[in-house]
């Protein structure tokens, strides 16, 4: 057995015993005035919380400072998953969950994938070969990163304020208000985004892995990926040598690196092409001191694309 299998062994075992033991505790400090959600990750959670608001309490299995595509469920985690309401993930980008709620959540799953199709995950720029990642592995060749274009996110925030509704339909109405009042606010966002990256002098960014995909193919940019999907995937030594070569011929002043992930292969580059490095977060989770939230965040991501792509 590999190293790498051995994780989905234990997985596998935490399932069977969590699933045994979920009857006994079963509501154990449930709220029965509030619907019990489960997010998978991060963008989930803020979804679920702005339109679910004080009707819902919501638990994110993936935990600030933490990389969420490698989650590995302990048994709480799958008791929490078992006994929850609704539970809300992206299939696919987090094996763990997928196999999790096959076995014990399968009717009560909302996956996003079903409301929002995926990209493909050359999608936005220069996909390298080589760089095995989640969204090769389970979804299909596509990229999971769909909350980076606020447009598809509020898409889905309509669609959960629908299943919210269906579980809990006599405030089903103050559901759909909030998701109106979260699309507000995204199309807001994604206004400040057309605008502030309307004129600039470069379009291109050079990204520690691929996934801005579809920030780059809403906003016009495009990216280059030091790494495939996957942010912990090493990159070759040729890939490097491709890397810095592309951000030469664009012109490149920042190479991007991720707030959950290390900035030693940017800051590798950076010095080879003579550039800064900057942190462009992908918002798969937020930091461990969790400041701001996705609005935020995003903000602070257009500021930075603004100075680095030097846009008036």
């Amino acid at each position: 057995m590999t190293a790498r299998a051995l994780p989905r062994v234990l997985t596998a075992a935490l399932l069977t015993l969590a699933a045994a033991t979920a009857c006994s505790s079963a509501g154990a400090g449930a709220d029965p005035d509030r619907v019990d959600v489960v997010a998978a990750f991060y963008p989930l959670q803020f979804v679920a919380e702005r339109v679910g608001g004080d009707a819902v309490t919501v638990t994110n299995l993936a935990k600030p400072g933490a990389e969420p595509h490698d989650l590995e469920l302990n048994p709480r985690q799958v008791g929490q998953l078992s006994d929850a309401e609704l539970v809300f993930y992206l299939k696919g980008f987090q094996p763990a969950v997928d196999e999790a709620v096959d076995q014990n959540a399968a009717p009560r799953a909302f996956d996003v994938t079903t409301v929002a199709p995926l990209l493909d995950a050359a999608a936005g720029g220069h996909q390298h070969q080589g760089a095995a990642g989640h969204a090769e592995e389970g979804n299909g060749g596509r990229d999971p990163h769909l909350w980076l274009d606020p447009t598809r996110l509020a898409t889905v925030a309509d669609r959960l304020a629908d299943r919210l509704g269906t579980v809990d339909p006599d405030r089903a109405a103050d559901y759909a208000a909030r998701a109106r009042t979260l699309r507000a606010d995204l199309e807001k966002l994604d206004a400040e985004y057309t605008t502030g990256l309307t004129t600039c002098q470069r379009r291109e960014i050079v990204v520690s892995h691929t996934a801005f995909g579809y920030l780059a193919a809403r906003y016009r940019l495009e990216q280059v990926g030091i790494t495939g999907l996957t942010p912990d995937t090493e990159p070759s030594p040729k890939r490097l040598a491709e890397v810095a070569r592309e951000a030469r011929e664009h012109g490149a002043t920042t190479i991007f690196f991720e707030t959950l992930v290390s900035p030693k292969v940017a800051e590798t580059i950076a010095a080879e092409v003579g550039a800064k490095t900057a942190v462009l977060d992908p918002i798969e989770g937020l930091s461990a001191d969790g400041g701001g939230d996705y609005l935020s965040v995003m903000r602070a991501n257009l500021t930075t694309l603004r100075t680095a792509l030097g846009c008036s």
